[in-house]
């Protein structure tokens, strides 16, 4: 059978591709601005074409030259518009312009006018004042021609060893009778001890990581801390809320882009006074041993705390080819 084809926007480093990757989709597309980003993409896709610039330059006409499609014949259209505007970690300002890439999306949607589309943001987008942009952006997909739904979900229930929350919005073009639809949960959480399981370490990054624990004042009170709390939980201020030594018998806390500061708002091990390596973030991420991140050891686990969860998406788009592009006429 001819694989349901998709586009990913804001790609990053390849999270959802690869979900797509392993649900069987033929990716003719990839969008994403960051250098470090694009190589990881090549690295792991060489075959993959990929756009490397800013969204806001890529045409319509563009993507569909690229991709090798006309307009209407795409099957997925894929995108997370880089979300820390509405992060319950930030300050979650109305008038943050990283709130606005998602018009670059709808651009592209509303020109490409794809069966279907999945769109990826953190929670926040519907708690407190920001339900007012939810509301907006909810309507202005549907504007697109599309019927849309909007869900939380949790990837700890999809075979990701971490607990993290993300709403997905899915949308069916109008003309198709199948309605939005969202997969099941069909895993228990899987814990980090049980995640890091026969895991494999560079030597030379674990000497660094090691060293970093014994120097870096952040771990100075690593030894107070029991598995599960943070900074904040023995600290009178109340500060370093997001500095916390991972609970082995729980999913790993949500990974960030912030992890890939030594000792600033990351996650510590439970035995030893040290960040996670490349390889433990992969495995708390959901990605392959052996998939490849260019650069250094902050590098590949800010593309990580940044990406779609691999098999998170997975599911998702697994849902998506066999519910509604499976019995679509």
């Amino acid at each position: 059978m001819k694989k349901p084809t998709v586009i990913s926007t804001f790609a990053g480093g390849g999270g959802s591709s690869l979900g797509y990757h392993l649900a069987g989709f033929e990716e003719r597309l990839a969008v994403e601005w960051d250098a470090n980003a694009c190589e990881t993409l090549r690295l792991n896709f060489p075959t993959l074409k990929v756009f490397e610039g800013d969204i806001s330059k890529l045409s319509v006409d563009e993507a569909l030259a690229l991709s090798g499609l006309k307009v209407g014949e795409l099957d997925v259209f894929d995108g997370s518009p880089p979300c820390q505007g509405f992060s319950t970690a930030g300050k979650r300002e109305f008038t943050d312009g990283r709130n606005q890439l998602f018009r670059e999306f709808v651009r592209l949607l509303t020109g490409l006018q794809p069966k279907v589309f999945v769109m990826e943001n953190v929670s926040g987008m519907v708690k407190g004042k920001m339900k007012l942009i939810f509301a907006e952006i909810l309507q202005e997909l549907k504007a697109c021609g599309y019927k849309v739904k909007a869900r939380l979900l949790n990837a700890m229930y999809y075979g990701v060893p971490q607990g993290r929350e993300r709403l997905i919005f899915i949308g069916v073009r109008n003309d198709l009778t199948c309605e939005p639809s969202f997969p099941l949960p069909f895993t228990l959480p899987i814990t980090a001890r049980q995640a890091l399981f026969n895991v494999v370490h560079d030597p030379s990054e674990l000497t660094m990581l090691l060293e970093a624990g014994r120097k870096h004042k952040a771990y100075a009170d690593w030894h107070l801390l029991k598995p599960g709390q943070s900074y904040s939980d023995i600290r009178e201020d109340k500060s370093g809320f997001s500095t916390i030594k991972v609970d082995p018998d729980k999913p790993c806390p949500t990974v960030t882009k912030s992890c890939g500061n030594i000792g600033m708002g990351g996650l510590m091990h439970w035995a030893e006074r040290r960040s996670f390596t490349v390889a433990e973030f992969k495995r708390f991420c959901s990605f392959p041993d052996d998939y490849k991140f260019a650069g250094e050891w902050s590098d590949a686990v800010q593309r990580m705390g940044n990406a779609v969860m691999p098999l998170f998406m997975k599911a998702i788009a697994e849902n998506i080819k066999q519910n509604i592009l499976e019995i679509t006429p």
